[in-house]
């Protein structure tokens, strides 16, 4: 018993250090541009840009593939940090300025269908077939995927209220 746990570990301990000096000499260095542009990002995995995520969206940025303005959430300033970052000329006139938004269940609407169920990227829904649904505010990225589908309109998308966690102190305003 003794000797096959004495196996065991030095087994764990070859294969261990094989895989350290695998990844070492073995790694693929990616574009460090990509990585600094997903920094940027807001890391919702929304999917409104049409990517299944940001990584994927950054990636394309980063090979001038997609637009700097291809992240609705991320609002002006993610743009102007982006056209920055990619040394871009871009016209914010043309960029929505949106505040975050969270959906909201009313209750005595809800059949149970379970479409919105299905379409939300961050499982941020609770229910079941035929069951009322309801909304977790703090996984719910504001996607507004749930919004489009729902059949009995059911869904409303609420400005996200402030808590201890999210309020912070406004800025004071510049004397002239």
């Amino acid at each position: 018993m003794i000797y096959a746990i004495f196996v065991i570990a030095a087994l764990g301990a070859v294969m261990g250090t094989l895989l350290g000096i695998a990844a070492k000499y073995l790694a693929v260095a990616g574009n460090p541009l990509a990585g600094e542009i997903e920094a940027l990002l807001p890391g919702s995995q929304c999917g409104q840009c049409g990517y299944p995520g940001c990584a994927p969206a950054a990636a394309a940025m980063a090979k001038g593939e997609a637009p700097v303005t291809l992240c609705p959430p991320g609002g002006r300033g993610l743009v102007a940090a982006l056209a920055e970052k990619l040394g871009v000329n871009v016209d914010l006139c043309d960029v929505e300025e949106k505040q975050p938004l969270v959906a909201f269940v009313h209750e005595h609407l809800c059949v149970g269908c379970t479409k919105c169920f299905k379409r939300c990227p961050t499982d941020a829904i609770l229910g079941g077939p035929k069951q009322i649904h309801a909304i977790f505010p703090d996984a719910c990225t504001g996607c507004e995927k749930c919004f489009e589908v729902c059949p009995t309109e059911c869904i409303e998308m609420r400005p996200m209220q402030a808590t201890l966690q999210t309020w912070y102190w406004p800025e004071p305003a510049r004397a002239a």
